[in-house]
């Protein structure tokens, strides 16, 4: 289990200020929100093989398997931070985003439409 750098409590108010207002948040709630949320899909769905980068704010490794150690990930996602804030939230689906051309996503285990949302619709 990754420790938290996000108190819980601080992660799920800025998530709840995303959802009522996701144009309108500043910088720190956002980020806070993104931080959040990729430290709940490490917890989730435990492991190495997969980095989500969600630039500028964070990044996270998930789903078990082979571990990666050296230079670029076999199995990378990266999307914007709106993007990430609503598949965390299904605000959008997997499928939806990726037709959009809204997540890169490369490698075998790269598909996180299995795990993703992490927290039900407001």
């Amino acid at each position: 289990m990754a420790r938290r750098r996000i108190d819980p409590a601080d992660g799920t108010l800025a998530l709840a200020a995303w959802r009522r207002d996701p144009t309108g948040v500043g910088r720190k709630t956002l980020a806070t929100a993104v931080r959040f949320t990729l430290e709940e899909l490490g917890e989730r769905a435990p492991g190495n093989s997969v980095e989500v980068r969600v630039p500028p704010f964070g990044v996270t490794q998930c789903i078990p398997g082979p571990r990666h150690t050296r230079g670029t990930p076999p199995n990378v996602v990266e999307t914007d931070p709106a993007t990430w804030l609503a598949l965390a939230t299904a605000g959008t689906t997997w499928e939806r985003a990726m037709a959009d051309g809204a997540i890169d996503a490369s490698g075998t285990r790269a598909d996180l439409g299995a795990v993703l949302p992490l927290f039900s619709g407001a």
